[in-house]
């Protein structure tokens, strides 16, 4: 697979030349962006993918909701409706994408909806009387010119170490992280040292307008299924089958090695969607391990005992105030 993606560097080089020049586009003012005076805060990526964009919305959520009307908008991804969906909770994964349904069922005073044309979706959502909407996985998206950027990229697999599609994984050049007020390191590990966050302080090369910060997964100490909550010690005497259809499942499945929990482990790609025979094969298993994401796909077709989720939240290494104020004057300059 490295040996295909190599051959297809002219492709790669190609791209970016193509992105380079829309992005010109945007920022010349050849192509139009629309900017709202309703607060909009929108969270994504140079990568594709893996950086922990839903786990930020919902920090997001549950710092907003308390003090604001907060919506969240997802194109929904592998989703079969079209269009403009407002969620109410119901819906399957199948029919509103994982993400969201996931972020609506745990945050339900939340307005959550789903569609492709962020433009439309704003515009839409401007009925439910919001007093900010997050943009989840909209850094790309031009036609919406989003008043607050943040955008994510993964310790140990930075933007700026990356390269174009398909040779690597950025979705555009890396001087597009210049649009971001906000950069966070994602995914980093716990005890991060400062020489080492100051190392990566000067390789991104920041603008005197950005704020930098570093956070991780943090993971419960408990995983839960429909009706019952266990301790990760209790996983100790199971089989456990752990199911992933997450960018990358590494950070995990080194979490779970770390906590002497033995497993098999079963990896999907992104946003998989279980066939009837997958899932009869799952059935047959005695514990199924997952992720919150793929929980909201699977939970339904498990009647017993037997799928559970993990929980995990994004946590700052240092500096959480600092960044919960940025976000609050963001609200308050609107």
């Amino acid at each position: 697979m490295k040996i295909l993606r190599k051959l297809l560097f002219p492709f790669a080089l190609l791209y970016g030349l193509i992105m380079w020049i829309r992005n010109f586009f945007y920022n010349s003012g050849i192509l139009k962006s629309r900017a709202y005076t309703l607060p909009v805060i929108c969270v994504g990526n140079l990568n594709a993918g893996g950086t922990g964009k839903s786990p930020m919305i919902e920090y997001l959520l549950k710092f907003l909701l308390p003090k604001f009307r907060v919506a969240s908008l997802s194109r929904g991804y592998k989703r079969s409706t079209k269009g403009y969906h407002l969620l109410s909770g119901e819906e399957t994964a199948g029919e509103v994408g994982d993400e969201p349904l996931q972020f609506k069922r745990k945050f339900n005073r939340a307005i959550v909806a789903v569609e492709a044309d962020r433009q439309n979706g704003i515009f839409q959502l401007k009925n439910q009387n919001p007093e900010v909407i997050l943009l989840d996985d909209a850094f790309q998206h031009r036609k919406v010119e989003a008043g607050l950027n943040i955008l994510l990229t993964a310790y140990g697999d930075l933007y700026v170490d990356d390269f174009m599609l398909p040779t690597g994984n950025l979705r555009e050049p890396t001087a597009g992280a210049e649009r971001a007020k906000i950069i966070i390191v994602t995914k980093c590990p716990p005890k991060l040292i400062k020489p080492e966050m100051e190392r990566i302080r000067h390789k991104l090369e920041l603008r005197n307008y950005q704020k930098l910060f570093f956070s991780f997964i943090d993971y419960s100490d408990s995983v839960i299924s429909k009706e019952k909550t266990l301790k990760l010690e209790q996983l100790k005497a199971k089989q456990v089958t752990l199911v992933t259809g997450i960018a990358n499942p590494k950070p995990l499945t080194l979490f779970l090695e770390k906590k002497a929990i033995g497993f098999k482990h079963l990896k999907y790609k992104d946003h998989h969607n279980f066939s009837a025979s997958e899932i009869a094969h799952l059935q047959e298993k005695e514990f199924v391990l997952t992720t919150e994401k793929d929980y909201v796909r699977l939970v339904d077709h498990f009647e017993r005992e037997q799928l559970y989720y993990l929980p995990v939240q994004s946590a700052f290494l240092a500096n959480e105030k600092e960044f919960q104020q940025e976000i609050l004057d963001f609200m308050h300059k609107k």
